[in-house]
């Protein structure tokens, strides 16, 4: 349920709305627009990369994962209804927002994550994470479904983009808030506390730093980190610049990129649930492996899209590696990750995705503005990052990480 509540803030925010509007309206279509819009998320990814492991451990330590995933949807919800004041020119108000409200998406995030390990054995965490993943893509098409609703409403009667866009900052705000209430109301934490509260700040730098000193005995966890940073900066590239790529170089308007955003939205709800079945089956290793190599058959596509009709079906393909690569790169860190330290490890993980936020989008804000707006070397470079990706995977021992993994719960 939270994985539903918290999509549309990505769906709507950082995907579909708020990134073109943020290029056209607020920066007024300047040639470092694009670049803004990446270096303003790149900020909020750079303070939670600072933070997570320190919060991971913290939460692990203090069995305080519930308490801190309160707080971090209370202050997305806050800041993602406070978009709701940028208008025209109001480059620094809008960055400060997006800054704030993103910092707090990705910390709940990876804190949501974390109870993954609680809800399902070692077996189904495919199954269980892609049910997850499945059920997010459908709350971020509920919320997509009613800011288009109101923006095909408010079109129809002249509305420009700087009357009706706020309203669906507020609308995203509201569904977060509404559909995050059975999280709080039904999720037990099953964690126990590991040390007194007197020793919080010493106990959790303690413990992030043990992390990275024992990372030579999850070699092939450390791998898949790496590996996630590569193939995640193709991914963020694509959620962050869907809208700004369909806009820009596509020529759509915003009710046509809001209708391929939500079929796209559909899609990846059935790759994730279907895929979790899957990778159970054949593992998670070789089902990454096919959506990374369905990820570069999507960019390529995509690239060489001149029309609707291709680009159509690079989209729904999209769709359908999104939802089935993010459930088995979640899964994937669950089933190598020692048990009394899944939300520490957890919290690596979310670093790791968070650099990756950095990476991909800046390499194509910043081949956008030295080409002068060409967002289809843009996309082409990304592809490259799904490249490094598959290449890192291939190494990855996951029998010799699971069992570096249970061996480490054995001596705890």
């Amino acid at each position: 349920m939270y994985d539903f509540a918290n999509s549309g803030y990505t769906t709507v925010v950082i995907t579909a709305v708020f990134n073109a509007y943020f290029v056209s309206v607020v920066a007024q279509n300047q040639t470092w627009a694009t670049f803004a819009w990446t270096a303003a998320l790149a900020v909020s990814y750079l303070l939670i990369m600072l933070t997570a492991p320190l919060i991971g451990a913290w939460a692990d330590a203090h069995a305080a994962k519930k308490r801190l995933l309160l707080i971090t949807t209370v202050g997305c919800v806050t800041f993602t209804a406070a978009l709701a004041l940028v208008g025209s020119g109001d480059l620094w108000l809008a960055v400060a927002l997006i800054v704030a409200s993103n910092f707090f998406f990705g910390s709940g995030e990876n804190l949501c994550a974390a109870f993954l390990p609680e809800l399902a054995r070692g077996e189904a965490l495919g199954r269980v994470s892609g049910w997850g993943w499945a059920l997010g893509y459908l709350g971020g098409l509920l919320t997509l479904g009613l800011c288009l609703g109101y923006v095909t409403w408010a079109q129809s009667g002249g509305a420009p983009a700087s009357q009706f866009v706020p309203v669906t900052m507020l609308i995203t705000a509201a569904m977060f808030a509404l559909a995050s209430v059975p999280t709080f109301l039904l999720l037990k934490e099953r964690a126990r506390p590991q040390v007194g509260a007197r020793h919080l700040i010493a106990e959790s730098f303690g413990r992030v730093l043990a992390t990275w000193r024992e990372a030579g005995r999850y070699r092939d966890l450390a791998r898949f980190l790496l590996c996630i940073v590569f193939y995640q900066a193709g991914i963020q590239s694509v959620i962050t610049l869907a809208a700004i790529y369909a806009e820009q170089a596509m020529g759509f308007t915003t009710r046509q990129t809001l209708m391929l955003i939500l079929v796209v939205n559909l899609t990846a709800a059935a790759g994730a649930f279907a895929f979790g079945h899957v990778q159970d089956r054949i593992g998670h290793r070789a089902a990454l492996a096919l959506t990374l190599a369905g990820w570069i058959v999507t960019i390529l596509l995509a690239w060489a899209a001149q029309g609707p009709v291709l680009f159509w079906f690079a989209a729904n393909l999209v769709g359908l590696c999104l939802g089935s690569s993010q459930s088995a790169g979640r899964a994937l860190v669950g089933y190598l990750s020692p048990e009394a330290r899944r939300a520490e490890f957890f919290g690596l993980w979310g670093l790791a995705v968070k650099l990756s936020a950095i990476l991909g989008p800046l390499t194509y804000g910043l081949v956008s503005w030295i080409s002068r707006g060409d967002h289809r070397l843009a996309l082409l470079m990304i592809g490259g990052y799904f490249v490094l990706g598959l290449a890192i995977l291939a190494g990855i021992d996951v029998g010799r990480g699971r069992g570096a993994a249970l061996a480490a719960g054995e001596k705890t």
